[in-house]
Parts: structure tokens; sequence; C-alpha cells
């Protein structure tokens, strides 16, 4: 159902290199760039993640509970991400593990604009 999720950015060309090196790490690239947008993810015809600069013209800010969760094949998968993004410069939310008992396993994480992503492998 979900076509993509859009993350605001206030450095949209520091954002679009982070992203790139981020998401090439496993597998994604970028799928267009369009003025003040672009998208990334493994086709046109799966979900992607977009970066813009807001619309309106405000700065972009963090809404407060929300969060993107990025589906990995592994939980080696969801390790190298996390990382990948610490040492991007990227801040930790969570440690990668299990949470709860169902057997699900991820790592949280905030991009350079404090949006909060999160690596999963579900259960």
């Amino acid at each position: 159902m979900i076509g993509y999720v859009t993350l605001g950015t206030n450095n949209f060309e520091v954002a679009l290199k982070f992203y790139d090196v981020l998401f090439s790490s496993v597998g994604a690239n970028r799928l267009w760039k369009h003025a003040d947008m672009a998208a990334w993810g493994h086709s046109r015809t799966e979900p992607a993640l977009c970066l813009a600069r807001p619309f309106n013209g405000e700065p972009a800010n963090v809404g407060n509970g929300v969060m993107v969760a990025l589906k990995m094949t592994n939980r080696e998968v969801v390790d190298m991400l996390h990382a990948k993004c610490l040492e991007l410069g990227g801040t930790d939310e969570g440690p990668c593990g299990p949470r709860g008992d169902h057997g699900f396993y991820g790592g949280y994480f905030r991009d350079l604009d404090g949006n909060k992503l999160n690596a999963y492998v579900p259960a």
C-alpha cells in the first residue's frame, strides 16, 4: 500500500550524499532527483524513501513519533546499515538487537536532519 515516504531536509546537497552512501551499502540506489526532491529504492515499482526541501519554504523539522522502518534481508544487513549511518554522522536511537519475544530484530538511528529511521528484520 505504501508507495513512498518523504522526509524533510534543510541541507539538500549534504543529505543527498548521505543517503547515496547509506543506501548503496544495502544495494539501493537513487532512483531519481528533480529540483528539491530525490528518491532511493530498489526500483520504481517498489516502495521508496524520498527526501525533499519542504514545499512551503519553511524549515524542515522532525515529527515527534514519526519513524520510517526499512525492511532488511537479515540481521547482518541491519547491523551494517545502522553502523554505516553512525559512520556517516547520524546518531544512535537504539542499538541493534532483538525487540520483544517474537523474533523482531532492529536498530534505530537518526539521519543528519534528525529524522528517525529503523532498519529491521521482521519475525
